[in-house]
């Protein structure tokens, strides 16, 4: 048995917990709700011009169709911090297990267009509680030492999911004869696609079955006994669970259940903290990354791509994604959550602006000219990689790690709808500005990378090593 030992003085963790193997299953079982995040993210954009076609609708009301979803995010990862912390984090997991079955059966089976929005926002809603009880579940069952390397998997499994959901519509799309509304079994091919998550939505489920409740929800209500056996097996037998207890006991005692109302902080409406989750937030979304997963197929297309290669495209810019997300977590507790950041915003400013340079020129015979449209697709796939390899993974560990106990739930719950609601707001708003000026598009992306340079050095502090009772 590996031996440990616990750093407290410092701030920085060194415990190597003795069943290693174990914390590691326990955080991937979690984090699979991330695999159905990223997997629904990505899968609508394989329906996009099938369901434009269907319903014969427009850009506008298509954007809307697809965006919907995302209200649905911000209401769930707004009320699942307090749900939460009043019947536990597996109890979380396994409502949004169901409502991710349901949500996939019923965008499979949709008997008009408002039927499909509907289902998507069901299914958006899970997905936002599992945005928020994710992280904060890893969070409370990571030894400090490990607690970024396991905070990363929830983007590792949200760019797994969507690399599985590209490659899963690239198949099926080939099965249908490249088109999207191909029949297949009995229903259109875009229709299986949707049906599929029903797949990993019930093995979400049966994984909340073998993982433990977070040790910290166990000591809140006074089940103490459950809570030092699950910190044993997490932090290992040579730490002082008494210790550990007490110290996360005190921090309860002295700090109440987080609610909205504790959120509150004089003129500036929320406490300064929840403004940088926030700000965090409405960066990461607002330099256009999900403009990748839920458009790239029909913005390839829309500059003269045919479709099965756009496709391909777009797997290829999933793979990219999980290199970028296995850098991050190699590096996110080595050089620590500030310098990926900001080394990702630089990358992302130079990837962006060249995207913009490339989509300005005019098209030739519906086609990018040779160069702009190889500086378009190398600008791309840099663009995603170097924002997995910071922005993807640093956000989701700072928002499970960076709030004092006090408020971390509700905090968390803020900052994630904040997320869903300028995803919300890029995913919604793209296909008309690609209308308007597709270069000018990514102009607007380029300022808010830029911008988030000036924001981190500012605002954000470091958390690597420390503990969550540190926090604050």
């Amino acid at each position: 048995m590996t031996s440990t030992s616990d750093v407290r003085g410092s701030g920085r963790g060194t415990v190597r917990p003795d069943h290693l193997g174990h914390v590691v299953f326990v955080t991937a079982a979690a984090a699979m709700g991330g695999f159905l995040f990223g997997y629904d993210s990505a899968v609508i954009n394989g329906a996009v011009e099938a369901v434009r076609d269907r319903y014969d609708v427009g850009s506008a009301v298509l954007a809307q169709v697809i965006a919907i979803a995302l209200i649905g995010c911000a209401i769930g990862a707004a009320t699942a911090g307090r749900i939460a912390d009043r019947i536990g984090r597996i109890r979380c997991m396994r409502i949004a297990a169901v409502l991710f079955t349901v949500s996939a059966v019923g965008s499979a089976l949709p008997v008009a267009l408002w039927d499909l929005a509907m289902w998507r926002v069901v299914g958006g809603f899970a997905i936002g509680m599992a945005s928020v009880i994710g992280p904060a579940y890893i969070a409370e069952v990571s030894p400090p030492a490990y607690r970024g390397r396991l905070g990363s998997f929830q983007q590792a499994a949200i760019v797994v999911g969507i690399a599985v959901s590209q490659l899963v519509n690239w198949g099926l799309l080939n099965a249908a004869g490249g088109d999207q509304r191909g029949e297949l079994v009995g229903l259109e091919a875009w229709q299986i696609m949707l049906g599929v998550m029903v797949v990993p939505a019930i093995l979400y489920g049966l994984l909340s079955l073998a993982i433990p409740e977070s040790p910290r929800f166990l000591i809140s209500v006074g089940r103490h006994e459950r809570a030092r056996t699950i910190l044993e097996d997490v932090e290992g037998e040579d730490v002082d669970l008494d210790a550990r207890i007490t110290e996360i006991e005190t921090a309860m005692h002295r700090e109440d259940k987080s609610s909205f109302k504790d959120l509150l902080g004089g003129s500036l409406l929320f406490e300064p903290i929840v403004w940088v989750g926030i700000g965090l937030s409405v960066f990461q979304q607002f330099v256009g990354i999900n403009v990748a997963f839920y458009y790239s197929s029909t913005l390839w297309q829309s500059v003269g791509v045919d479709p099965a290669d756009s496709f391909l495209y777009s797997f290829t810019t999933s793979i990219i994604n999980i290199v970028g997300t296995v850098v991050a977590m190699v590096l996110v507790d080595r050089v620590g959550r500030k310098p990926l950041a900001l080394i990702g915003s630089a990358g992302m400013v130079i990837a962006l602006a060249l995207e913009a340079w490339a989509f300005s020129s005019d098209l030739v015979d519906g086609r990018l000219p040779a160069t702009q449209g190889w500086v378009a697709l190398i600008a791309a796939h840099l663009f995603v990689l170097f924002f997995a390899l910071s922005w993807g993974v640093v956000v989701w560990v700072l928002l499970g790690e960076m709030f004092p106990n006090r408020l971390r739930a509700a905090a968390l719950g803020v900052a994630a709808a904040a997320q869903w609601i300028a995803n919300w707001a890029i995913t919604a708003s793209f296909p008309s500005l690609a209308e308007w000026n597709l270069s000018g598009t990514y102009v607007i992306y380029t300022i808010f990378a830029a911008l988030s340079i000036p924001f981190v050095l500012k605002y954000v502090k470091e958390t690597k090593g420390k503990k969550l009772e540190e926090m604050g």
